[in-house]
């Protein structure tokens, strides 16, 4: 039976629709290879949270000698490692360690706040933990020579011209983003190879089996939920006589950040599961997703969601950390080309005729640094759920309502496009084009209740939001995510998976501990027995990683105080 592309564009689309989101210590080259087994880099950071020290691992992983041509960083996976510091030099002493995996188009860094703040909780608590944020292999084929090098200097320029000019950043120059041949390999990256990623990191740093089973918990954001769910439903060597090697027994709980911990496509119809594509469709359609993959490796789009654009997302993020009170750093030297354009159109326009004709022009408007990455993540301003955070809210200058792509009464009449657009009403600047009106943005903790926003909704601080865009070196954003990790979430029958998909229960078999954001995404519940669900107020999807360490309620954040207090049960 011949199963069309189209079917399996199909599923990859509802995969991603659900889903949306100084010191060196170095082991010595491990003998015949031609760089260090493992690296450890210790990261210079910002962060108001200075009792936690964040370092960048570095592991020679190859993948497997069928894989198609790639490049040597690629052979290596990444993470990044949070510890208290007054806590153990080696991960296997510490009391407990957390590995996260990142959601769609996100890397590691998205995951800096949480981390911070879970570890600093527990040593208040008297407990040494670690919390590791894994980075996806593709992340590899990202250059964030500019960014770095420009937060080195405090020198916006030198990112902008070095990815917008062409200028050189020490002798070396952008190449571009990689498309065709260059990113052919990641139609083989899928579910199979991701989940052993994740298991090569846990063996390599815990050798010993049974302390992994005491030690570790599992967990992700967003899609990092469902591909938990499989991996702790997961048989590593495919042979249900040895169950060391299983996913259950590689993790002692695990944690949801507003998603759920469950193997399988995005549901959100609590109590009723997707059901299994038919035997005799599996193979058929795995082939032709194995088509789809070969041809659209990387998931992308012609605007909105590509690698230009969501490092655009980090330079803008770059210009806030370095000036947050700067006028129109960015826009003012942003390249015009369609894709940028396009993309400033569809997130920032406030009415339709605006999208339309691109009248007033965004470039036009008159904002800070902090403004332009508020417009482009609060909850409301961005029309994209997968996108928002609740940062605060626009100031000095009129607003109105923002009706592009959604007017805000359609989203109050029917609260199930709330996981889309996000819940709450959206705003927009009126007046662009006078220099006299210049928009600013108001903190998290600097916010006075108004027609849109009051403080108990605002929960992550926009000068920590910006650090995590730009400072850690595994980046917040991804560039380019392997298409064949969505379409094989719902194939759960393809043969490929499962030969390795054979516990039903792995999940079951230890706690778990979920927490939702009351504006987040809504992408189901777990149903299982073991959970412990919390719903968390004022909390969007990107908050439950991003939320500032003192809440406005004078508490402290509460998603690391609950993985802090998870983590010693």
């Amino acid at each position: 039976m011949k199963v069309s592309v189209r079917w399996a564009l199909a599923i990859a689309v509802s995969g991603l629709v659900g889903a949306m989101v100084g010191q060196t210590a170095d082991v010595p080259m491990a003998a015949g290879e031609p760089s260090p087994s493992r690296t450890e880099h210790r990261i210079a950071s910002s962060s108001p949270v200075t009792d936690v020290i964040a370092s960048v691992i570095s592991l020679r992983v190859p993948l497997p000698s069928t894989a198609k041509a790639h490049p040597a960083a690629c052979d290596r996976l990444s993470y990044l490692r949070y510890r208290s510091t007054d806590g153990p030099a080696r991960s296997v002493d510490a009391d407990r360690v957390l590995v996260a995996q990142p959601g769609i188009f996100e890397g590691a860094g998205a995951f800096e706040s949480v981390a911070r703040n879970t570890v600093s909780a527990a040593a208040a608590r008297g407990r040494h933990i670690e919390f590791w944020a894994l980075d996806r292999r593709s992340n590899c084929l990202e250059d964030h020579t500019g960014t770095q090098a420009a937060l080195a200097a405090k020198k916006l320029d030198i990112a902008t011209d070095y990815y917008f000019h062409g200028s050189p950043v020490n002798g070396r120059r952008f190449g571009g983003y990689a498309d065709g041949s260059a990113t052919a390999w990641l139609g083989d990256v899928g579910l199979e190879q991701t989940l052993r990623d994740e298991y090569d990191v846990l063996r390599r740093e815990f050798p010993d089996q049974a302390a992994r089973k005491r030690k570790v918990l599992c967990g992700g954001h967003s899609l990092g939920g469902f591909i938990t769910g499989y991996f702790a439903n997961w048989d590593f060597d495919g042979n249900r006589a040895t169950t060391g090697d299983a996913g259950f027994n590689q993790c002692s709980g695990y944690f949801a950040l507003d998603t759920v911990i469950k193997a399988g496509g995005p549901n959100p119809i609590r109590g009723v599961d997707t059901p299994d594509i038919p035997a005799a469709l599996a193979a058929p359609l795995a082939a032709a997703s194995g088509e789809l993959t070969d041809f659209y490796p990387v998931l992308r789009l012609p605007a909105v969601i590509n690698p230009e654009t969501t490092n655009l997302l980090a330079i803008a993020g770059l210009a806030a950390r370095l000036n947050p009170d700067g006028v129109n750093d960015l826009v003012s030297r942003l390249p015009q080309n369609p894709n940028i354009d396009a993309t400033l159109r569809a997130l920032l326009s406030k009415d339709p005729l605006m999208a339309a004709t691109g009248s007033p022009s965004i470039r036009d408007l008159y904002a800070t640094n902090d403004a332009v990455v508020g417009a482009l993540l609060d909850d409301n301003s961005q029309p994209l759920g997968f996108l928002q955070a609740s940062v605060g809210f626009i100031d000095h200058g009129p607003v109105q309502d923002k009706s592009f792509p959604v007017p805000n009464g359609v989203v109050a009449a029917a609260p199930a496009l709330g996981s889309v657009f996000g819940p709450d009403r959206k705003a927009a600047p009126s007046v662009y084009g006078d220099p006299r009106v210049v928009y600013t943005w108001d903190d998290y903790d600097e916010v006075t209740p108004n027609a849109y926003t009051d403080p108990s909704k605002e929960v992550t601080s926009i000068a920590q939001l910006v650090r995590s865009l730009s400072e850690p070196p595994l980046d917040f954003t991804e560039w380019y995510f392997p298409m064949a990790i969505n379409t094989d979430l719902v194939q759960g029958t393809a043969p490929a998976i499962a030969a390795h998909y054979l516990y039903r229960d792995g999940v079951k078999r230890n706690p778990v501990l979920t927490l939702q954001g009351d504006g987040g995404l809504g992408l189901g519940a777990s149903d299982n027995p073991t959970d412990v669900p919390v719903t968390l107020h004022g909390y969007n999807h990107i908050d439950v990683l991003t939320a500032a360490q003192r809440q406005n309620d004078g508490r402290p954040e509460q998603v690391s105080t609950r993985l802090a207090a998870f983590s010693g049960r």
